[in-house]
């Protein structure tokens, strides 16, 4: 089911680029434009499919707080325990114009986490990996007698290893037990938004290549992809946009030492529901994804659910 969700977004994507027709820019913004990379087996030091871009803001800086709940096992028996994970990130973001089609993003988190062992209680906390994306807008179309509005954006970026990388943690049932990955990656992205009205449909997709730290481990390469439905309502100095979709992530299998870990690769899919609420130059919003369908780490890793909220300022 998944791969043909995935076929249909490509497809979705590219077959309405050649639109020639053309609309002014809306005010609707990227929902899930980046989904900010999520290592190993769904369980982020960064959560990923949560979105990278505000729904009302085209450029801003803000503050955001997700949470992403997981347990694992290590499956050696029918009976093995299962244990708790809890990731907890507090981001600082903004998106800046750098020129009239060129936008860049940057993400600087702050985790603290905590998981159920069997010797008690494990937590760690510290600064993250920061994340730099440029997108360029590549399409939009103009003008007014357009049926639907159309905006394409492309581009790239890096994840630099700002935070700290336990290889002690690299062995357990979930590696991704960690702040940072201790490695460069190199992110590339699409965004594909078309509207009609108030209402619209944005999809993405983005693909995160992943190296190996100087502890000599690399996470696998990550593809994520989502789709969005939203409507806009505005009102004197008042905005409202609902929203609810999906999104999905596959994994790679990680590597130490250029041998496979096995157990580590894995996919997931999301549902997703949210909304965000803007007044002058301010905003606040909420998001939530329930799994649909996943198997991680060979079935040892059970995503359960994330949620965020966000306060953002519009520049």
């Amino acid at each position: 089911m998944k791969k043909y969700i995935i076929y249909f977004l490509v497809a979705f994507q590219f077959s309405y680029a050649i639109e020639k027709d053309s609309i002014s820019q809306f005010h609707f913004q990227r929902m899930a434009l980046l989904d900010d990379d999520c290592d190993a087996c769904g369980c982020s030091a960064s959560g990923g499919s949560m979105g990278f871009a505000s729904m009302l803001n085209s450029n801003f800086v803000g503050v955001r707080y997700f949470s992403q709940q997981y347990k694992s096992t290590d499956g050696l028996y029918s009976n093995s325990l299962w244990y708790q994970e809890n990731f907890n990130t507090v981001q600082v973001w903004a998106r800046i114009p750098v020129l009239k089609r060129l936008q860049v993003s940057v993400l600087l988190p702050y985790h603290f986490h905590s998981r159920d062992t069997k010797t008690g209680n494990q937590n760690i906390s510290g600064l993250g990996d920061m994340t730099v994306l440029a997108m360029y807008q590549l399409y939009q179309t103009h003008r007014d007698s357009t049926f639907f509005a159309h905006t394409w954006q492309v581009g790239g970026g890096f994840k630099a290893p700002t935070g700290k990388f336990d290889d002690t943690n690299s062995g357990s049932v979930n590696p991704s037990f960690q702040v940072g990955t201790g490695s460069w990656d190199y992110l590339i992205a699409s965004e594909y938004t078309i509207r009609r009205k108030k209402f619209g449909l944005n999809s993405m997709l983005n693909y995160v290549v992943k190296t190996a730290n100087t502890k000599f481990y690399r996470f696998g390469n990550q593809f994520n992809y989502a789709a969005t439905v939203f409507y806009l309502y505005e009102k004197n100095r008042y905005s409202f946009a609902p929203q609810v979709g999906f999104a999905g992530e596959v994994y790679a299998s990680n590597y130490q030492r250029n041998q496979i870990v096995r157990d580590t690769s894995g996919d997931v899919l999301f549902s997703r529901f949210g909304f965000e609420l803007g007044k002058e130059k301010f905003s606040i919003g909420a998001n939530a994804m329930i799994p649909i369908n996943q198997n991680l780490a060979g079935g040892n890793v059970e995503a359960q659910f994330r949620w965020s909220v966000n306060l953002n300022y519009s520049l």
